[in-house]
């Protein structure tokens, strides 16, 4: 997927809030590229992580963590244990940034540490493994504060970023507008972000979490490609809800 990423292809993606294997596979054979399973603001575990990207290995579809910080051990064990993609929450530097790419990488590109995991087959791919993983493991860096903005030229020029993923609500309570993120400081700010992505032609991420045909139009006809639609969770309670007031409406 790093290549077709890099191509600045659209790729449609979705997120887990759950931690839940079956909601991964249902959302996998749903047909989405990618799937990210996020380990920052949930309870999710490294085990039901694991079991997650193995509910996935059927469909052919791309695992990715939001690791819960920029932590090279955290890091190092979602791959290990099945990630092929990282992104990597609060990089507001170059230096944050650099760090990140270190984590993802094997020597001597980086600092990965090398052992018999489930990602090289507990050994036995070990060596073919280690040729392809710095080329095709994906390093998205988020981009969620007033500094980051400021920044967002040095960060992009770390070699090894392959995008930006911008947080609109933590955007927005960096720049003290808790929560609106159509407020135009916040609007401005994410246009920084994307003409600076296309300017060093990395991919520009965003999550739509209610997805409509008008926004998620309006993001990739703006230059996003890299986007998240909705949530396990979203979908859970938008098709409960949906169902709930279809069924009173008929009485």
């Amino acid at each position: 997927m790093r290549k077709d990423l890099l191509a600045l292809t659209p790729l449609y993606g979705s997120w887990i809030q759950t931690g839940s294997p079956a909601a991964a596979e249902i959302l996998a054979n749903a047909g989405f590229r990618w799937l990210a399973v996020d380990m920052e603001h949930t309870e999710t575990s490294l085990k039901e992580f694991t079991n997650i990207a193995r509910s996935m290995e059927n469909y052919g579809v791309f695992p990715m963590v939001r690791a819960s910080e920029n932590n090279t051990v955290e890091i190092r064990k979602y791959l290990d244990c099945g990630a092929k993609g990282i992104i990597v929450p609060m990089v507001n530097s170059a230096e944050e940034a650099k760090k990140a790419v270190a984590a993802c990488k094997y020597p001597p590109e980086g600092v990965r540490g090398f052992a018999f995991v489930r990602a090289n087959d507990w050994g036995d791919s070990f060596n073919d493994y280690v040729k392809r993983a710095n080329c095709e493991t994906v390093v998205i860096v988020m981009i969620e504060t007033k500094a980051a903005v400021e920044n967002i030229d040095e960060i992009l020029s770390v070699d090894g970023v392959d995008g930006v993923f911008i947080g609109p609500y933590d955007l927005s309570g960096s720049y003290g507008i808790p929560g609106q993120t159509g407020h135009k400081t916040v609007k401005d700010a994410m246009q920084t972000v994307l003409t600076a992505c296309k300017r060093y032609k990395k991919a520009a991420g965003q999550h739509i979490v209610t997805p409509t045909q008008e926004n998620v139009s309006e993001a990739v006809s703006s230059g996003f490609t890299f986007l998240a639609l909705g949530m396990d969770t979203v979908f859970v309670s938008e098709g409960a809800k949906a169902a709930l007031n279809m069924a009173e409406q008929k009485q």
